[in-house]
């Protein structure tokens, strides 16, 4: 028997590479000393387990092991009586057993309470009512044993002997709740409550009602079976919500956390009352700031996070968002994470303030704690959720602002573009704070560290200083972070106060990088060899440029030509003018200058000198065209982009709301509680019913209306109709887990003996178990399970065979080959968002790309990506606006996570041939990038094969 078909309670280590013993050696080693006979009935047992049958060896174990008082010897015989048949072949129980009957009947009786004990245990796996029946005294008398141990194995041993066979002791629900009033032990009453439960709820309700009052003085484990009892009986019937709703109250309050969550869970679905749910939500919470485990904070997180889900509890979790932020303690960035995400979801403008105060404090604890890879990333999710408040709340963005602008001089690049990012949606949505952020950023400006910072702080304040005074303020930060000029002249004097060697330049490796429209740039490094001289003593700017990095050198001089334009229309005296625009323009002159000398470590590019070039053309004749150009269409051009990022976010919360709004029909029938009918009311699904299930991996799941989604479509012929044995296979996938439902038919005449289903795997996949051997009578069949566990996700290959032997024929084993089955990958694969950083950062470091060519005969380019996302479980990224419209190509970023924790990313390039004609097919290339070369290669597999649309 597999795990997967029945309930499992021991497990044995078998040896593989042992040979198996003869019959005659085991009869021997049975009647030889107490350590041979353990090891000889440890064989036995591996024996039977492997489908032998050894009928000579029962009455030789019940004449010299039997008798046996060793604790190892009765441990195994336990076991061994287990798994050994007790019945001939007509169903009649062998007589042997009768003596078998009598030694267990002697260890009931036993001084000894774990041999009693383990008896008890022993029995509840008995299928066999007339082994039962004469230990039925014994058992009973077990109930009043002086060892707890017993008793509650004696509980458990009259619940499994009442649920099969009722017969052998109809009085077992009056006797058992006797005792259970008696009872002072927690684990017997525990096991004796469990029974009343399940064979006698009246009786269990019973019970509770004379000790409803002292619940919470029990032990957690009998406090965990009330909690199901009162969730089953209210389920059934909810009149009865009232009586058991003050107990699960008081069970908020017990010491034990499992307690706690269970009666959290029971309360939020037998009442949906204000009080009640913010008592469960406290509970919830308290639970995830007491708990250690991070897999627990998680999982608790979910609950909370389904409340919220139902919109009339959403306003009752808006109270406890301050209780939520104290989550934010924990040191792992995955339960943070959700904490924030849940945060912004509950906040409105009664609790914003106080949301954006803790936040606030969240952001410069981070500045004290010791530089670790999570404070990074946790800085940045604080600066993104206050980011998130301050736009939905433009009252807040003022408080926000100063405490922010801080970190545009940190040393983390990421956290400070998203500071950047925000400042600038900031400074062009509240126009009342420019002064104040253009205040803040010169008081920063000259602390920044990383060049590409630089560039959008530059930007910000060529674009937004509008005052005499703030525009002279830019000029001098600029100078100050250039240092003295002309650099080339006080370069060379430095050099030549200090000679050094000549420097070795060599180009590094060029890096590719992915831009917004998922094509290439490439970026490539260049390594000196030059000794470093301090650099502390260099300024920010200078020390850009002399790495080589014009761009922002590009950058600047379209700065000072929006600030020298708009210095000359504020300022009425020629002379004035003249002077700012001669210094702007002496400025960029002196950067082209070192750029064309061979002082910066890489020369100046192209483009570069192009975009200088123009600028001092536009200072020299300043025309009205360009002025417009400059100070009036950048900033319409933001204005665009920033309103229809906004657009598409409210449409997603739009969508978001309306999935969550139940929608009442005018037609739609109104089921009253107090007129639904017993069995109308069990249709409701019951949730210890649906977990017990989902850890058995039985999850019911919808099945789809399309007939070819249905079981059948996942059934794999694995050998012909001619074959002598047919057999073909389920594939049921369960995340982890992979269970092969195999059906072997025998299409011959003749007994195939030890008929073996053997397979292997390749990929990342694991055999379980070996399927044991069986017997197939002539035109018989059978199902044989086997599971097979799944550790990565990559295309998996289950092969094998099934060898048989033919009864009466003296020929060698007989084999016939199965066909291949091929595991799909996209069972572990779910869509997933994040953001464009995010994208190109993984894009740059996966090292694995495979690159499909299109070759399709969809002939529209949006029904290709729509095909393409439906057949790989992959989110669009690129947002719909960009994708709409038709223009002859496009270009679109995915992006999927498996269950296992892998990215996958792929960019669509595609185009229609518009010179072939209307009905010419899309072209184009997919690039997929994974960390695997697994993922990657399987993805592009799946593409390939699902490219061409099938016309149903």
């Amino acid at each position: 028997m597999t795990a997967a078909e029945n309930v499992c309670y021991t497990l044995i280590n078998v040896p593989m590479d042992s040979e198996p013993p003869s019959e005659i050696s085991l009869k021997n080693d049975l009647k030889g000393d107490v350590k041979l006979k353990t090891e000889a009935l440890k064989k036995v047992i591996i024996m039977i387990l492997n489908g032998e049958k050894l009928p000579g060896l029962l009455m030789t174990i019940i004449r010299f092991v039997l008798p046996l008082q060793d604790h190892t010897i009765k441990k195994l015989l336990l076991v061994f009586w287990e798994i050994v048949p007790k019945t001939t072949p007509d169903g009649r129980l062998l007589q042997e057993m009768i003596l078998v009957c009598d030694a267990y009947r002697k260890d009931l009786q036993h001084p000894n309470e774990f041999i009693r004990g383990s008896t008890l245990r022993f029995l509840c796996k008995l299928k066999e009512a007339e082994l039962l029946e004469p230990l039925m005294p014994a058992i009973r008398a077990c109930l009043e044993h002086r060892h707890s141990y017993v008793r509650r194995n004696a509980v458990l041993a009259i619940y499994t002997i009442y649920r099969n066979f009722e017969h052998l002791i109809p009085d077992a629900p009056e006797l058992i709740h006797d005792f259970l009033v008696n009872e002072k032990d927690a684990s017997c009453k525990r096991n004796a409550f469990m029974m009343l439960i399940h064979a006698d709820q009246d009786r269990a309700l019973d019970y509770l009602s004379t000790c409803i009052d002292q619940v919470q003085t029990f032990g957690d484990i009998l406090q965990l079976v009330i909690v199901e009892l009162i969730y089953k009986v209210c389920h059934a019937n909810p009149s009865e919500r009232a009586r058991f709703i003050r107990c699960i109250y008081n069970l908020l309050q017990s010491s034990s956390p499992a307690v706690k969550y269970e009666a959290a869970g029971t309360l939020v679905t037998l009442s949906s009352a204000p009080t009640a749910i913010k008592a469960a939500a406290q509970c919830y919470i308290d639970l995830i700031i007491k708990e250690s485990d991070n897999n627990v904070k998680l999982i608790v997180l979910d609950r909370l996070i389904e409340l919220k889900e139902h919109p009339s509890h959403e306003r009752v979790l808006q109270d406890l968002v301050m209780d939520i932020l104290r989550v934010l303690s924990t040191p792992d960035l995955e339960v943070r994470k959700k904490t924030l995400q849940l945060a912004l979801d509950l906040v409105s403008s009664r609790n914003v303030e106080e949301l954006v105060i803790v936040l606030k404090k969240e952001v410069i604890k981070t500045n004290n704690v010791t530089e670790h890879e999570d404070t990074d990333k946790y800085r940045q999710l604080l600066v993104r959720t206050l980011h998130s408040c301050s736009v939905r709340f433009p009252d807040m963005a003022a408080n926000v602002i100063p405490v922010l602008m801080e970190f545009l001089s940190d040393n983390n690049e990421a956290a400070a573009a998203d500071v950047l990012e925000f400042v600038r949606e900031a400074i062009q949505r509240f126009d009342n704070l420019r002064p104040l952020i253009v205040e803040k950023m010169l008081e920063v400006f000259h602390s920044i560290k990383s060049v590409k910072i630089y560039r959008g702080a530059l930007w910000i304040l060529g674009e937004y200083c509008s005052t005499k005074e703030d525009i002279q303020s830019v000029m001098t930060e600029v100078r100050r972070s250039l240092g003295e000029i002309p650099i080339v002249e006080s370069e060379i004097k430095k050099e030549a106060g200090e000679l050094k060697p000549e420097e070795e330049v060599s180009v590094g490796p060029a890096q590719k990088l992915v831009t917004e429209m998922g094509t290439y740039a490439t970026q490539s490094a260049l390594s000196s060899s030059r000794p470093v001289k301090k650099e502390e003593d260099r300024p920010p700017l200078r020390g850009f440029l002399l790495d080589g990095d014009f761009f922002v050198a590009a950058s600047l001089a379209t700065t000072l030509t929006k600030i020298a334009l708009r210095y000359v229309s504020l300022v009425q005296e020629k002379k004035k003018q003249n002077s700012f625009n001669a210094e702007a323009m002496l400025l960029m002159a002196t950067i082209l200058h070192l750029g064309k000398s061979s002082l910066p470590k890489k020369p100046i590019t192209d483009d570069d000198v192009d975009r200088i070039s123009l600028c001092l053309k536009v200072l020299s004749e300043c025309s009205p065209l360009m002025n417009d150009i400059f100070n009036k269409e950048c900033r319409e051009s933001l204005s665009h982009m920033l309103s229809a990022k906004l657009e598409e976010e409210k449409l997603s919360q739009k969508k978001e709301s309306e999935k969550r709004n139940v929608t009442v029909q005018p037609d739609d029938p109104i089921s009253f509680m107090q007129l639904t009918a017993k069995n109308e009311m069990s249709s409701k699904e019951d949730q210890f019913q649906l977990s017990l299930l989902a850890a058995m991996g039985n999850t019911q799941r919808k099945e789809a209306a399309d007939p070819l989604a249905s079981k059948l479509n996942k059934v794999t012929q694995l050998t012909g109709f001619s074959d002598p044995v047919y057999a073909e296979a389920y594939v049921h996938v369960n995340q982890y887990d992979i269970v092969l439902d195999v059906l072997v038919v025998n299409q011959t005449s003749d007994t195939l003996q030890n008929c073996t289903l053997e397979l292997a795997t390749l990929g990342d996949l694991k055999l379980v178990e070996k399927p044991s051997p069986l017997t197939l009578a002539p035109h018989d069949f059978a199902n044989i399970k086997a599971n097979v566990k799944v550790a990565s996700t990559e295309n998996g290959i289950i092969f094998g065979n099934v060898v048989y032997d033919v009864s009466g024929a003296a020929s060698d084993r007989n084999c016939v080959v199965l066909s291949d089955i091929h595991i799909d990958i996209m069972d572990y694969i779910q869509p997933a968002s994040c953001t464009d950083a995010e994208f190109r950062q993984m894009w740059a470091e996966f090292e694995w790309e495979n690159k499909v060519t299109v070759n399709t005969n969809i002939v529209d380019l949006n029904e290709y990506l729509q095909h393409i996302l439906k057949s790989t479980n992959m989110k669009c990224l690129t947002p719909e606006k960009a994708l709409s419209g038709y223009c002859g190509f496009m270009a679109a970023n995915l992006y999927a996570r498996s269950i296992f924790g892998e990215d996958a990313l792929a960019n669509v390039s595609i185009e229609k041939p518009i010179h072939l004609g209307p009905e010419a097919p899309v072209t184009g290339h997919i690039r997929i990038r994974a960390k695997s070369q697994g993922m990657a290669l399987s993805l592009g597999d799946k593409i390939n094969l699902s490219q061409k649309k099938t016309s149903l």
